[in-house]
């Protein structure tokens, strides 16, 4: 029976990630899509998640700072991405669904470049934004 114990310990040890990680819709709320059209002032490439740092000129005139969570590297690397995929100073556009907290904080669902091309962000939701 002893043996058992030392077991159950090292697979919840290699499980423990599993848990703490959280759904999107936790943080970010999938009734609040948001289009962001901005300039990239910094990407890092972290895991669990990337992020990409836009400034955005709102309807006024005056500068927003936006900050957009992707999915982690390996997910956008599997879905086309290089770390040269976006880099600071490139206008994008940017779909995906804002912080619950209301904050100029998102959760990236796609970019659109300035050529057309259109990388997938890893925010799952079904039916989200027009990305037109």
């Amino acid at each position: 029976m002893t043996a058992i114990y030392p077991v159950a310990v090292v697979g919840l040890f290699f499980s423990a990630p599993i848990f703490g990680h959280h759904a999107i819709s936790t943080e970010f709320d999938p009734r609040e899509p948001v289009k962001i059209k901005g300039i990239v002032t910094r990407v890092e490439w972290r895991n669990p998640h990337a992020y990409l740092y836009v400034e955005v000129s709102d309807r006024g005139g005056n500068r927003e700072d936006w900050t957009f969570e992707t999915a982690g590297p390996l997910m956008l690397t599997h879905n086309g991405w290089t770390r040269d995929s976006v880099r600071a100073g490139d206008q994008v556009t940017i779909f995906g669904y804002r912080s619950r907290a209301g904050l100029t904080i998102a959760s990236a669902r796609s970019v659109l470049l300035k050529n057309g091309q259109k990388l997938f962000a890893g925010s799952p939701y079904d039916g989200g934004p027009k990305e037109n």
